[in-house]
Formats: structure tokens, sequence, C-alpha cells
């Protein structure tokens, strides 16, 4: 059921078909322009003007469309996700990509906040057609037709300048509590480093991982299976954080039963990525037996640390800035991922104090970065708040249900 339908719309908005507001034209051929990128969080903007855009931009640019101020760009692969948006500037954007160029007299501004609201993204889920979740495509056919809700055009102006007013004010809430997310990382590694620098300086035994540790790899999807084979759930590298296992996805693999054991997790393991962002490349934490039983993807490596070794003592080895310049050189690189091996694992050079060194120093560190560890979730937690009172306010203004100019009189 289309979620448009059962909003309780204003008397005098009336709903037009997108196809009566914009043309969708395939414009190509125009390397010189400038590149943009349509973002889930901030819809069209400057390619340059992010750093965490990890497309790489194509050699041969004739390829990409023409887009100018005003026109819609959507993701037609990702528009349920939010990667929608009206452009506010002139340049070239994904091949793949709808782009629609306006033929109508409307607010762009209010355009850009409705179309990228809440309830237009669930509306493209619904029009959008795959065989996985991840991989669906919205319906040419469907997008067409799709109902946009318009007030008179004196409202679409006041309510595209109260939501940049009010946002505005969310935003920066939510930039403070970013900047303290990352202090307080940064004081937990600089509390980790100084430890585990300590233990170098001071002379302790080095050694390497593979004399400590079996490094199990896991299972790898698509294997052949048998009549008897059953399914389990396993870790990704997704559930894998720094510090913690995220279970709030957890997906499920079938497994031959002789397999079963080469791939078993068990309580106290170190769970370590094998790939993925070059900075979070070999993050661990511990896994304390939550789901049994459970196995690993084969992007993940379990370290089983022999008595010699503490693995909240590895954890905290793989944290340090030892750990990260280590996995940094050795790292073999893409464009904009990295990957390791069990070999490189196995060779990762570590300080080797006594168990009962090791122990004090993980205990001392347990609790100095609980502390922290407490503070970040109170901190994270208040950023998801503001981001959802966000998207209700937005939600709320452009389908009439916040009377802007009451609103303004009663603040």
């Amino acid at each position: 059921m289309s979620v448009l339908g059962s909003i309780d719309w204003p008397e005098a908005w009336r709903a037009v078909p997108l196809w009566s507001l914009f043309d969708r034209v395939k414009d190509v051929g125009h390397p010189d322009e400038e590149m943009l990128s349509v973002y889930r969080d901030y819809g069209i903007v400057k390619k340059d003007s992010r750093s965490d855009n990890g497309n790489k931009t194509a050699e041969n640019r004739e390829i990409y469309q023409l887009v100018d101020r005003g026109w819609l760009v959507i993701n037609r692969m990702k528009a349920w996700q939010g990667s929608v948006g009206i452009s506010s500037y002139r340049g070239i954007i994904s091949g793949h990509y709808v782009c629609f160029r306006p033929k109508h007299h409307e607010n762009a501004r209010f355009l850009n906040w409705l179309l990228r609201s809440d309830v237009y993204t669930v509306e493209y889920l619904r029009l959008s057609r795959g065989v996985r979740p991840n991989q669906v495509e919205i319906d040419n056919d469907g997008l067409r037709i799709l109902p946009v809700w318009l007030p008179p055009i004196k409202a679409q102006q006041a309510i595209a300048n109260f939501l940049v007013q009010e946002t505005a004010k969310i935003d920066a809430i939510i930039t403070k509590q970013q900047c303290l997310v990352t202090t307080l990382l940064e004081h937990r590694a600089s509390l980790i480093t100084e430890a585990i620098a300590e233990l170098i300086q001071g002379g302790t035994q080095q050694s390497r991982l593979k004399y400590h540790a079996e490094i199990q790899t896991g299972v790898t999807l698509g294997k052949t299976l048998d009549a008897e084979a059953s399914r389990y759930p396993y870790l990704r590298v997704a559930n894998v954080q720094t510090g913690y296992v995220d279970l709030a996805e957890v997906k499920e693999v079938a497994l031959n039963p002789g397999d079963l054991a080469n791939y078993l997790l068990r309580p106290g393991d170190v769970l370590m990525t094998e790939g993925g962002d070059i900075d979070k490349l070999g993050r661990g934490c511990i896994w304390e037996g939550q789901i049994d039983p459970c196995v690993h993807q084969n992007h993940i490596f379990a370290v089983r640390c022999h008595p010699s070794l503490i693995n909240r003592f590895l954890v905290y080895l793989l944290e340090s800035d030892t750990g990260r310049r280590y996995f940094r050189a050795t790292a073999k690189r893409t464009t904009n991922l990295a990957s390791t091996n069990s070999t490189s694992v196995g060779n990762f050079p570590i300080p080797i104090p006594t168990v009962d060194e090791q122990r004090v120093i993980a205990d001392r560190l347990d609790i100095e970065t609980r502390r922290i560890d407490t503070l970040l979730d109170k901190t994270r937690q208040l950023i998801g708040v503001m981001k959802e009172r966000r998207r209700g306010w937005i939600a709320a203004c452009v389908t009439g249900q916040v009377d802007i100019a009451t609103y303004r009189e009663g603040s």
C-alpha cells in the first residue's frame, strides 16, 4: 500500500504525477564539467567537497550525464535508501543514474526536501523490484506516475525556508556531538597506544602472533553442499566492530556436517577483519559465545590464543598504533579498500610480557576505556535521536502536518 495515500494532506495541496514536472533526459559528452555525486544523507553535492567518496571517477568522462540547477537525479538502485536529490549545481553525474530536466515553476528547494523525505523514501522502496533486498531497482513506470504533493507556491517557499533554519539548529547539535565522538575516540586510542608503547620501550620480549595463537579462516560462500547440509548463523565483516560484536543482523549459511568444526567459533576467540577500510583493517573484538553454534565468513579470522597470550591483551595490541601501522604497511590495497591474509596476521609482531603483566595491563585499560565507551554510547544515542528528530521534522513539514505559521507564532 502507498504511504502517500495514507496521509491526510491539506485541502489546499494538490497531487501531480512526476512526469508532469520533469522530462527524463540523458545528456552525455561533457567531460569538462564539474563532477557531482548523490549522497544518501546530503543529496547532490560537488564530489570534491567530500572526502568520504570512495567512487573513482572513470578515465572516460564522456559517459557521465550533464545535469543543471533544478534537475532531479535518482540513483535507481539506491533510491529507497535516500540517494535522490534536486541539484543546486551544474555538473556531470554517473551514467547509471536517472536524470530529469525540470519543466515546472515549483520551488526547487521545496521539491528537494519533499522528494528526499522519509515518506518518499518508503515510496521508492515500494516501487523497487529485485531478487535481493539490497539489489533492487526502481520501476520506471511506477516512478513516472509517482504522485508529487504540492502546496501553493508561497507555502512551498515558506516550508523550504523554515526547514533550512530548523535543520541548521539540529545539524549544529549533531556536529558538536560528532566532534565529541572524535575527541573521545582519539583519547581512547592514545591511552591504549601509550600502554603498549611503554612495553616496547621498556625492552619487553618481542614475538610474532603465530607462535601464541591459532588463526582460523572462515567459510567461503557458495561451496558445494551435500544433501545433509544444515543452516547455521554466521558472522560477516559488518558484525565485527572495534571492541564489540554487532548482532543486530546475523545471516545464515548452509554447511556440510563435516565442515562445521572447521569454522565453528568458540567463546574467547578474537575476531579480526580480513578486508575493508584501511583504518579498520584488522580490527578486533572478543566473541563471547552469544550465539551457539555460530560460524564466521572467510573475510573474518578467528584468532584462538594459547595460554601465553590473553585475548583481551591481544585486542588492545590490535587497537594500538603498533597494530594500526603494521596492518597499513602490510595490507594489499585497491582503489579505496585494503585486505590482509592469514600469513600477515600470523607475522604480526607483538610484545609478549608475562601473562600476569598482560592481565594487569588489560585490566587497567578495561577500566579506562569502559568510562570512555559509556560516554561514546550516550553521545551516539543522542546523535541518533537528533537525526531521527530531523527526519521527523522534514516529513511533518513537507506533508503539511505542521502549520509553519502557527508554529512560529507559538515559538
